[in-house]
């Protein structure tokens, strides 16, 4: 049974295929129906459901922004895991740069990725993004 991994290590190992760009590598790393969750007021945000709704925010996402995430601390809850850190990058668009704080809450059954919830600081990202919040 040595050879069945924490949800952390899943989680680890995630971060390492995405630091690689291995998008193939991310998405075995998924279950089929895997649920990803960013604010909708993003361009990539919204509810994106399985192998091709996860395609279609990384599409958007590297469409829109060059950046990288730095963890700070990354914990297991039971099968959830908790990382948080800063995103740093730019605007493709535009060039302009941000720096920004996230945390990432991932849920792992079965040895897969089945939830992916994201957060940033989203006014600031709509601000470097040159748009407005509202409200």
């Amino acid at each position: 049974m040595s050879d069945i991994r924490t949800p952390l290590e899943i989680v680890r190992e995630v971060y390492a295929a995405l630091g690689a760009k291995d998008l193939d590598r991310v998405v075995a790393l998924c279950d089929p129906d895997v649920v990803v969750i960013q604010d909708d007021a993003l361009p990539w945000g919204g509810h994106h459901v399985g192998a091709d709704g996860l395609a279609q925010f990384a599409i958007a996402l590297v469409g829109t922004i060059d950046s990288a995430v730095t963890p700070h601390a990354m914990f297991q809850a039971g099968n959830r895991v908790v990382q948080y850190g800063r995103t740093v990058g730019t605007v493709r668009a535009t060039g302009v740069s941000f720096d920004l704080p996230e945390c990432h809450v991932w849920t792992v059954d079965d040895g897969r990725v089945t939830k992916a919830e994201f957060f940033i600081d989203t006014p600031a990202m709509l601000d470097a993004l040159g748009n407005t919040a509202s409200g």
